[in-house]
């Protein structure tokens, strides 16, 4: 995959047709990961994910997609996206802002509710203003699936940071998520 994506970027179209079904197969992979955590009933399917988060991915011109592990980091960050995108258009909808969001409902791998998702999407952003490195560590291990080490070479880590930054950062998400809680 690594050789493909080089290979693209470097202006090699035929690499394309050659990449595009393991994208594809990469990409179906995370986007059951993500459609586990949501509710059964979930309006959006896998290949829905897939097929939006492939199109944000690919657009018009070959992205800078380093190697796999580069590639399981953007794609990851897209489909939290996609599904951010299309909790706030379905919460927008309905106008029901008097939902109360708790840790328990929002941590990564339970099955999240649309106010859950976007309150946590929000305060993972808040937490990636104020430590950058921690929210990607986050968003790699539970939303893009990487393990421990390949998370690490994404952010250019040891290991050992790595699950400090997630376990300092989980807990970060848990007060903030709380705080939330108890002023709504």
């Amino acid at each position: 995959m690594t050789r493909l994506l080089l290979d693209w970027r470097n202006g090699r179209e035929a690499a394309l047709s050659e990449l595009t079904p393991i994208i594809y197969d990469e990409l179906h992979r995370l986007a059951g990961a993500y459609m586990r955590r949501q509710r059964p009933d979930h309006p959006l399917q896998p290949t829905a994910l897939v097929n939006e988060a492939y199109l944000r991915l690919l657009g018009h011109e070959a992205p800078a997609l380093q190697n796999r592990v580069h590639f399981m980091a953007t794609a990851a960050q897209i489909m939290r996206q996609v599904l951010v995108d299309f909790a706030r258009k379905k919460q927008a909808a309905k106008r029901d802002f008097g939902h109360r969001v708790t840790l328990d409902d929002a941590i990564p791998g339970r099955r999240d509710s649309q106010e859950n998702l976007i309150a946590l999407n929000d305060s993972l952003e808040r937490l990636a203003k104020i430590d950058p490195r921690r929210a990607k560590a986050i968003e790699l291990r539970y939303f893009g699936g990487l393990s421990l080490e390949e998370t690490a070479e994404a952010i250019g880590s040891t290991v050992a940071t790595v699950r400090r930054d997630v376990a300092l950062g989980q807990a970060w998400l848990r007060g903030e998520l709380s705080r939330k809680a108890t002023a709504e």
